[in-house]
Order: structure tokens, then C-alpha cells, then sequence
């Protein structure tokens, strides 16, 4: 430093303020990290440097002004040190940018639709038939009187929340070649889901005899409630299962309640692993209608017709129209999830 304050002193008053200024400002422009001794010393020379280069033209120079003037390279490589930091922060800002172009894309998801409800094509199984009636109810009326009754009224519903490509599917025969025909009929459509309607019963070691219009019958109180069944082996799983879901979680919201006996060992042969606790949605993967079907398959048991009290549910207009109404419910949210949020659009 002792050689910058004599070439100070060979300049006078104003110059020596304006080049001490000079220094100053650059030091306060500097960053932190660039305020180095012996950089600074290189700043301080280039300025005296640049200060009395346009005043000595002439050859003669003294050794103080000699050494004052040779760092010429220094003097030109310093200043491009300093734009070096000058240019990190326009790479942090592009930085700061980027994830904002990022955060688009999710809002666009949440309107996306899965169906439209005109073109998405149901098939409505009315399950057995009437060769092959299904379980007799405790009034002696069989399953396949429910079946068809429940299964026409989910179609009316279902067409009129604007499902019109829906159908309604009625087979005949013996109860292993209906499933067989049944199948056959659904993928020959082709459909997007295939929903089967049955009535529930129980297993004959729980049934017990009653006497009812004067005629022998048998009953069982002891259980009830819809169940949802889908199958692992159906091309179509995930699907299915989304709509099992939905379907059980509108009965459910409808106030009724599953039927929890399926997850029980007393059930033999007829035990099915519980999917879902809360809503009542089960496996059942070697069922023919489910796991053969080339699209989403779902069976609903809607309710028990072998426990008394509940047949009489069953066999009133009020409960079809609560369980169409869940089951139009349901699909209209698997079309479109804004509408099990805000409701009908």
C-alpha cells in the first residue's frame, strides 16, 4: 500500500479525490466473497493507472510512475473477476421461474372427466332366471321376481341422469349355462360395465322354518345388508373396483348397512375377503360374471329377502328408489369426480 499513496501524491488535490471515490464505490460494489487483500490492492492500481495514463505522453517517465503503470495485463484481466459474480444472479432467477411453469399441469386434472354419460354403455344383468329363480325369500317369492323389478327400475334412473346407452339384460336357461350366455351377451355389446342385481339369502344351515300365508317357508333373521362383490381375475380390476367402491359408499350414504357375515368363518364356503370395512365391498374372484367379463363387472346383492323384516324393505317402491338412486349416484361420479363434490352440475 505505500506504493499506491506516493503515486497519490504526485497528482494533487483532485484527482487523488476522484480516483480515492473511484476506489470506493467499486469496493462497495464488490461482493463479499470478492474483497480479497490482494485483489483489492489490483483494483487501487488499476484506477491510479487509468487516472494518469491520458496525462504522460511523454517518453521520459520517473521509476514511481514506471511501477505505477506495469500491471497493464492485471489491469485488464481484474475487471472481468468482477462481471464473473455479475452474472450469477440471472441464473438464479431463471431458477426461481422454473417451478411456475411446473404447477400448471395438476389444475388441469382436477376438471378432467373419466366417461361421458350419453356414450358410456351399461349392461344391467337381472340375475338368474326364470328356470333358474335364485334363493326363495321368506314369503316364498323367488330372487328372480326382486331381481327383475329392482333391476328395470335402476335402468329407468340410470337413463334418466342421462346413461342412455344403458341396457337391460335378461337371459334364460339353467343356472350354469345362463352365466355362460350372459357373459356372451355382454362382451358381444361391447360395454363399459357390466352391473349384476341379486337378493341375498344365507347358507340352509342357518335357515329355520316359519308358516307364512298358510303355506311352510323358511327364514333366517339373523343377518342382512347389501354386499358389493368384485373379482381380482377381471381384465378390468381397477375399474371395477373404483366402481365398487363408489357403489357401496352411495348405499351406505343412504343409510343402509352392509352385510358383514361374508368376512365370518362361519360362513363356510361362502367366506369372502373383505376389501373394504367401512362400505362393504368384497372379493368373489372365481364368479363367472365377474372375472369373465372383457370389462368392468360388479355384482350387488341388495339386500337380504331371507331375513323377514327386511324382505318387506326390499318389496316397496321406497327402497328401489333409494338403491337406483345410489346406484346412478355412484356412476355419475365415476364419470366425472367433480360431481361427488359439488353435487349435480
Amino acid at each position: 500500500m505505500l506504493s499506491v499513496r506516493k503515486t497519490f501524491a504526485g497528482f494533487g488535490g483532485l484527482p487523488r479525490c476522484r480516483t480515492t471515490v473511484a476506489a470506493m464505490v467499486a469496493l462497495l460494489l464488490l461482493p463479499v466473497e470478492a474483497s480479497h487483500a490482494g485483489w483489492l490492492s489490483d483494483v487501487f492500481k488499476g484506477t491510479s493507472k487509468q487516472v494518469q495514463s491520458p496525462k504522460r505522453q511523454a517518453p521520459k517517465q520517473s521509476s514511481s510512475q514506471r511501477r505505477a503503470a506495469a500491471p497493464k495485463p492485471a489491469a485488464s484481466s481484474k475487471p472481468a473477476r468482477v462481471a464473473k459474480p455479475a452474472a450469477a444472479p440471472k441464473h438464479r432467477t431463471a431458477k426461481a421461474v422454473a417451478p411456475k411453469a411446473a404447477a400448471k399441469p395438476p389444475v388441469s386434472k382436477t376438471v378432467a372427466t373419466t366417461c361421458e354419460p350419453s356414450k358410456f354403455r351399461i349392461v344391467l344383468d337381472v340375475g338368474h332366471t326364470a328356470q333358474s329363480e335364485g334363493a326363495i325369500s321368506a314369503r316364498n317369492v323367488s330372487e328372480f321376481v326382486y331381481n327383475l323389478r329392482l333391476t328395470q327400475r335402476i335402468e329407468e334412473k340410470l337413463k334418466a341422469e342421462g346413461f342412455t346407452e344403458t341396457k337391460l339384460l335378461l337371459t334364460e336357461g339353467k343356472a350354469r349355462a345362463s352365466l355362460v350366455k350372459r357373459v356372451a351377451a355382454a362382451n358381444d355389446l361391447p360395454a363399459n360395465l357390466f352391473l349384476s342385481i341379486h337378493h341375498d339369502s344365507v347358507p340352509k344351515k342357518f335357515l329355520e322354518d316359519w308358516e307364512f300365508g298358510g303355506r311352510k317357508s323358511r327364514f333366517s333373521d339373523r343377518f342382512s345388508g347389501y354386499s358389493v362383490f368384485v373379482s381380482s381375475n377381471n381384465p378390468e380390476y381397477k375399474a371395477s373396483l373404483s366402481i365398487a367402491e363408489l357403489l357401496a359408499k352411495e348405499m351406505k350414504a343412504q343409510g343402509l348397512k352392509y352385510a358383514e357375515q361374508y368376512s365370518q368363518p362361519i360362513m363356510g364356503r361362502y367366506q369372502h375377503p373383505l376389501l373394504n370395512k367401512e362400505t362393504g365391498v368384497y372379493s368373489y374372484d372365481k364368479l363367472i360374471v365377474l372375472k369373465k367379463t372383457r370389462m368392468a363387472a360388479v355384482l350387488l346383492e341388495a339386500g337380504s329377502i331371507i331375513n323377514r323384516d327386511e324382505e318387506l324393505q326390499m318389496d316397496s317402491a321406497e327402497r328401489r328408489d333409494i338403491i337406483s338412486s345410489g346406484v346412478a349416484a355412484a356412476i355419475k361420479e365415476y364419470c366425472d369426480r367433480r360431481w361427488g363434490i359439488l353435487g349435480p352440475l
